[in-house]
């Protein structure tokens, strides 16, 4: 019988995973080896295949691709690998490849440091099974490591992402910090402030296009100095300003562990609940100050659209005012006539209870005011608040956080003091319990004794400790209302000198204007209007007055 004629495919594999775990062969080495011991066998080598940095956990791998391509073509008809690991980690799929694949196209296989060659029917191919299964547990135990030092390093304010976000670069110094990149951080800030501005997505994502700003993967691959090898268009699209703007890394914050990889064995990607993302404070310096972020959120949590008028004017106070009575949006409606006093064309600009205007008087009254009034309102609101807090800020804000902690001024102190009490007892209560061990190892307390002594104290401490948190919540809401009241006061002391208002204007200060009911007074058509401002609320009783009154 003739000798079989061995062309061999040589396979060499080495992932980033298995450097990390101290894999002693590079490619290089693993290559020359088998390719001494074809020599030595006297057999004809036809190729080298090579995955570099490449898991084992699944056989979707370029040279593992054209190596099958090869062998049922039958360029070669055996596949020499350093050990059963570098052709895959993944028991199922290498089973099915060494039992089905390969003995159907003629193909022998061969792992020259297990042993294992598929030309003999000995013990080596008994104890295959068990080679793989272990190889793929070892793949799982490194998946499991290495989540947990990405995670640590993430809980720890680390950058763990592929390259920065628009705006920032990295620290020279340190891989896993930010710096701000000042050729791209004023195209942030201008993002930022065309949305403060009640600018939308779409309509910032065209001006962005128009003036010919380029994208943040274009930014990326210029950084790089290579061509982006994708099909786009190298456009800002609405999605990307948006996810831009809703990127808490602008403030200075890391927020990462969004999504993650269904298992070790696939890559594909999901989606994580918002409650397991890793969120660290003040790891960078931020691009935009927390007052433009906030007044974004804001905008956000409105939902606030500008829609255009007829005429092409639209409200600066669409989506900010409401129905007292129902809580409907209000909604503007423009008329535009002639005057028959002047003969000069006129418009009206006013608002209306939205749901009054959808359902009719059975679900609301009109409530409306026009748009003229409402503004003097606002500004001299605006104004009143700003001088006083400019003049008298300490008692605007004694008054303010009084207003606002009035019905729980009790419960804060005495959540302070429990909070005090509870910490000096979890801490009591170790000491005891460090005590009362040394007092049962010299003798002086019996184990009876010693052991209901412990287990007392135990349960105490578990359930106080278990308090601890709440309690700690409960404090920083008290004192983050302090911070507030501060934050306002430094944005609306800046207008006391106002005169005019825009739509920056009222974003930055207003959270909603409630319009009540007009009512007679004699023959005067009196209007409530109550301002309600972004961290604070409505002032107005901390002023000891009311909400203005339209006339």
């Amino acid at each position: 019988m003739a000798e079989t004629t061995y062309n061999v495919g040589i396979y060499c594999r080495l992932s980033n995973d298995d450097e990390r775990a101290g894999e002693s062969l590079s490619i290089e080495n693993q290559r020359l080896l088998l390719q001494q011991y074809v020599c030595d066998q006297g057999w004809n080598e036809i190729d080298t295949y090579i995955d570099d940095g490449y898991s084992g956990t699944n056989f979707d791998r370029p040279g593992v691709q054209r190596l099958i391509a090869d062998a049922q073509a039958k360029r070669i008809n055996l596949i020499l690998v350093k050990d059963l690991s570098r052709f895959g980690r993944n028991y199922i799929e290498f089973g099915r490849y060494i039992d089905y694949v390969f003995p159907a196209i003629g193909c022998r296989f061969i792992a020259l440091n297990n042993g294992v060659d598929t030309a003999n029917n000995d013990s080596s191919m008994d104890s295959m099974c068990f080679l793989n299964l272990f190889n793929e547990f070892y793949s799982r135990d490194t998946s499991k490591k290495v989540k947990a030092v990405k995670k640590a390093c993430a809980e720890n304010g680390k950058f763990m992402g592929t390259h920065p976000p628009l705006g920032y670069k990295r620290d020279p110094a340190d891989k896993h910090h930010f710096l701000i990149d000042e050729d791209t951080a004023p195209i942030v800030r201008r993002i930022f402030s065309l949305r403060a501005s009640g600018m939308t997505f779409r309509r910032i994502a065209t001006m962005l296009n128009e003036e010919g700003v380029p994208s943040p993967g274009t930014f990326y691959y210029q950084g790089k100095g290579t061509e982006d090898p994708r099909r786009v268009n190298h456009k800002w699209a609405e999605t990307t300003v948006k996810v831009l703007l809703r990127n808490e890394v602008y403030i200075g914050n890391m927020v990462q562990g969004k999504c993650g990889s269904l298992s070790y064995k696939s890559k594909k990607l999901v989606s994580k609940p918002k409650e397991e993302w890793i969120r660290v404070e003040g790891t960078h310096e931020p691009i935009i100050s927390r007052e433009v972020w906030d007044t974004v959120v804001s905008i956000d949590q409105r939902k606030v659209r500008k829609p255009d008028t007829e005429n092409g004017n639209r409200s600066i106070f669409v989506g900010l005012v409401y129905c007292a009575k129902c809580g409907f949006k209000m909604q503007n409606q423009v008329k535009n006539s002639i005057s028959k006093r002047t003969g000069q064309p006129t418009r009206l600009s006013y608002f209306l209870c939205g749901n009054y205007l959808r359902s009719g008087k059975t679900a609301c009254t009109i409530h409306t005011i026009s748009e003229d009034a409402l503004y003097q309102i606002v500004l001299e609101d605006i104004r009143a608040k700003a001088q006083y807090a400019a003049y008298d800020r300490d008692r605007l804000l004694a008054k303010i956080v009084r207003l606002r902690d009035k019905e729980q001024h009790t419960r804060r102190a005495s959540n302070e003091q429990e909070l005090r009490v509870t910490s000096a007892r979890v801490d009591e209560l170790g000491r005891l319990m460090q005590n009362l061990y040394e007092d049962k190892c010299s003798g002086v307390v019996p184990q009876t004794v010693f052991q209901t002594l412990m287990q007392k104290y135990e349960t105490e401490r578990a359930q106080k400790s278990a308090l601890l948190p709440e309690l700690e919540r409960k404090v920083r809401d008290h004192q983050e209302q302090h911070r507030e009241a501060d934050r306002w006061a430094d944005i609306i002391q800046q207008y006391t000198e106002i005169t005019k208002l825009d739509e920056s204007i009222l974003f930055a200060l207003v959270d909603r204007i409630e319009v009540s009911e007009a009512r007679k007074l004699g023959s005067v058509r009196i209007q409530d209007v109550k301002v309600s401002y972004r961290y604070v609320g409505c002032v107005d009783d901390a002023l000891d007055g009311n909400s203005r009154e339209a006339v």
